[in-house]
């Protein structure tokens, strides 16, 4: 493959979080509900009805215009796209063509900027459900009229690995400044993906992989698309084509569906039933701004430059309520990995305030096991005291040493003799009589010393 140069742009449809759907008042939460039980009149097509658009779908495509580093359109306008499916009950779609709310802005992924060519608003089909062995389809309309935001980058991605990760990183973002849930396995975001490779100044047809909905399937369709087109070089034809696949994900392969369609067989124009929109008017786009604040990927970089590694950063921003946290309490104390890590799996520990998680700092640093951390900071919570003084304190370990040789020496003299294997044996029965409340790896240190005598 190191002859072919890999040429990849994304387009992804997101569902955006409200409340209705994009030109009536039926709910925008169709999920587990009945088929054709979440319509109107609008949303069927019906004759004479007539679409009103939902604002806060205005506002959240501009918000992830401003988040990407759009600029936003000063008048836009839907266009009628046409083309007949069963799950399209108009017979049209209103989207977007010559003038969307959102033009350009960028996303860096792994030190990689892609660039995006547009971010414009439509309506969701419905959808079609096919039974293994029937010869009918049955079409569900509850998602006709769904808001999406459609994001097209320009074909800046180079590999199937880059538009995988890229996707999280996209998908992050949308989270972050909730516009959407992004759950790709809820459908709340497909991707169509276009791939063409070139050798030697020649190009291969241009293909688009439709509705793909999960990372993993967008990595293997690209690499087995990239491969296939690869071995095919001796047959690219010599003018330019598009062509539309699906992607089998039992098979891992992808299959022709028909010609790509150009902008003309959709015959765009002007939807006549909605007036242009100027989104400076409607929408207080400074407003907007201040809401997204600092992006997911600053967030993760900001942890990792804390020392964090990068897995435990990826789950960190996940959680909006810990990243808070540690945007609060950075400039008062040390933030490492050890206490990110107490903090994401021991959810109590961030109810502990400065002082006690100061000195939880010490404790960690100081290398005290999970098991006594998840005890100490129970305590501190209950009590109000410090998580180390529900810890014995050295005194105490000393006692039990001493106690613990005077008790067994036998063990004591095979450790003596050079069995070492008996020390988890020593070891243990201090836990027992200092109550769970004894860090072991500094007792089994001490006990190796009081028995050398040194």
């Amino acid at each position: 493959m190191s002859d072919f140069k890999t040429t990849i742009g994304l387009e992804i449809h997101c569902q955006l979080k409200t409340k209705s759907k994009m030109f009536c008042s039926c709910s925008n939460d169709a999920e587990d509900k009945e088929p054709n039980t979440v319509v109107c009149p609008v949303c069927l097509g019906m004759p004479g009805t007539l679409p009103v658009t939902n604002k806060k779908a205005l506002e959240l495509t501009a918000k992830i215009g401003l988040a990407l580093g759009s600029k936003i359109a000063d008048v836009a306008w839907f266009d009628r796209k046409h083309y007949f499916y069963p799950d399209l009950p108009k017979g049209y779609q209103i989207s977007q063509y010559q003038n969307p709310f959102c033009e350009g802005g960028s996303l860096t992924v792994s030190g990689k900027e892609i660039r995006f060519n547009r971010v414009h608003l439509e309506e969701d089909a419905g959808k079609l459900s096919h039974k293994s062995g029937s010869k009918y389809s049955h079409v569900d309309l509850n998602r006709a009229g769904t808001p999406l935001a459609e994001i097209v980058t320009e074909p800046d991605i180079e590999s199937a690995i880059q538009a995988k990760e890229f996707l999280q990183e996209l998908r992050e973002l949308l989270r972050g400044i909730e516009v959407s849930d992004a759950d790709m396995e809820k459908g709340h975001l497909r991707c169509d993906a276009n791939i063409s490779l070139t050798k030697d100044g020649k190009m291969s047809p241009i293909v688009e992989i439709k509705n793909l909905n999960s990372f993993k399937f967008v990595e293997k369709a690209l690499a087995f698309e990239e491969k296939r087109l690869a071995n095919e070089f001796a047959s690219w034809p010599e003018s330019k084509t598009k062509v539309t696949r699906g992607f089998n994900s039992e098979k891992g392969e992808t299959y022709t569906l028909r010609e790509k369609e150009e902008a003309k067989d959709y015959r765009y124009f002007p939807e006549p039933d909605i007036p242009p929109i100027e989104l400076g008017k409607i929408i207080d786009l400074e407003l907007l701004k201040s809401e997204i604040g600092q992006l997911p990927s600053v967030d993760r970089q900001e942890l990792i430059d804390l020392g964090i590694d990068e897995q435990m950063a990826k789950l960190v921003i996940k959680d909006k309520q810990l990243m808070a946290k540690i945007k609060e309490l950075k400039s008062q104390i040390e933030i490492n990995g050890k206490l990110v890590k107490t903090l994401v799996n021991e959810k109590k520990a961030r109810d502990l305030n400065t002082d006690q998680l100061k000195d939880l700092v010490v404790l960690l640093n100081n290398g005290t096991p999970s098991n006594l951390i998840r005890q100490a900071v129970e305590q501190a919570i209950k009590t109000g005291n410090l998580p180390s003084d529900n810890l014995s304190d050295s005194s105490d370990e000393e006692t039990i040493i001493k106690q613990v040789i005077a008790e067994n020496s036998e063990a004591v003299e095979k450790i003596k003799a050079g069995k070492q294997e008996v020390m988890g044996f020593l070891v243990g029965q201090a836990m027992r009589l200092g109550q769970g409340k004894i860090n072991p790896g500094t007792v089994r240190d001490k006990l190796l010393k009081e028995i050398k005598g040194e």
